[in-house]
């Protein structure tokens, strides 16, 4: 094996484990605030999980990401890692400037940009169905946040915030969406050894869903206690509600081969939730911000991806 195909694997799986970690508070953070479940108990769980997500049901993602936006039957390891790096430093970097972007979107369009960089035809069929997708899946989450918040609060235990039902309901929700994360977002770090034929589908999965897992064991702690709601207010009901939600959507996306954003998700879920109980609980600037997103992450990510590619073809990499 080359070492620039070792450098992939490398910096494929830092990529997954730091998602791991980012994700934590998004899948289990809701339980943990609220108590259902203490600390370690929760991070074993989402790594467990998102480990069996990402082993067992990513594999149409990964096909989506790694066959279904460059043209191309294969792609250099060369360009596979300016993609991966591309989207990895990205995603660090704005998480640093807490500037709201998508990981899954910095990614694909990471991914077109490189291929043109390149000269390889682009599917741009795939990325405007993602397009669509990511636009209509937290509105999806908004509507269904807003009735699942009243269906949980009619429930007779939703008059108890500490009711073990509701409780086990908000800790399976957040399994759940451990689940959902490791089927949804390995994708991101290692769909490119589908690209280059490094890795089968299988072996892509299993090393990306090892490194989000352990990214959550190693890492989680501090994101999982520094959880907040900076979209609205949550109660039991709410945040069961939004947190399932969240789950449902991506998971649906998941299993018709597409990936979409897990925060957006969360954000439009949660804001639906907050509206069943009075447009005042919704933080619209944290809305805005995630719209804001959508312009930044896209861009940003075409933009070094076709760059970053330039500047290795042209210095003969």
């Amino acid at each position: 094996m080359s070492l620039i195909a070792i450098a992939l694997i490398v910096v494929a799986f830092a990529f997954a484990w730091s998602m791991g970690a980012h994700y934590t508070g998004a899948c289990m953070g809701m339980p943990y605030a609220a108590n259902t479940i203490r600390l370690r108990p929760a991070l074993g769980l989402m790594a467990l999980f998102t480990l069996l997500g990402a082993t067992f049901l990513s594999h149409a993602v990964l096909t989506t990401v790694g066959h279904g936006i460059v043209g191309a039957p294969r792609i250099s390891v060369g360009a596979a890692l300016c993609i991966v790096a591309v989207a990895f430093a990205l995603t660090t970097c704005f998480n640093l400037l807490r500037i709201p972007t998508s990981t899954i979107q910095i990614l694909v369009f990471a991914v077109a940009g490189v291929g043109m960089s390149l000269g390889l035809p682009i599917r741009w069929g795939t990325i405007a169905r993602l397009v669509v997708l990511w636009a209509a899946a937290p509105l999806v989450a908004l509507v269904l946040g807003f009735v699942f918040t009243h269906i949980l609060s009619r429930w007779p235990a939703a008059g108890s915030q500490g009711h073990p039902a509701i409780a086990r309901a908000l800790l399976a929700v957040g399994v759940l969406a451990s689940l959902t994360m490791g089927a949804n977002d390995v994708s991101n770090a290692t769909a490119v050894f589908l690209s280059t034929h490094l890795f089968g589908v299988f072996a892509a999965a299993f090393v990306g869903g090892l490194g989000l897992a352990l990214g959550v064991l190693t890492w989680g702690k501090p994101l999982l206690e520094k959880v907040a709601f900076d979209v609205v207010k949550m109660d039991l009901p709410m945040a069961t509600a939004a947190q399932g939600v969240q789950a449902m959507v991506v998971l649906a996306a998941v299993a018709f081969g597409y990936l979409t954003s897990m925060n957006q998700a969360l954000v439009g879920a949660m804001a639906g939730a907050g509206l069943a109980r009075g447009r005042d609980t919704v933080q619209w600037p944290a809305v805005k911000g995630i719209l804001k997103g959508w312009l930044i992450g896209p861009s940003a990510g075409f933009l070094c991806g076709y760059g970053a590619a330039f500047i290795v073809r042209w210095t003969g990499g």
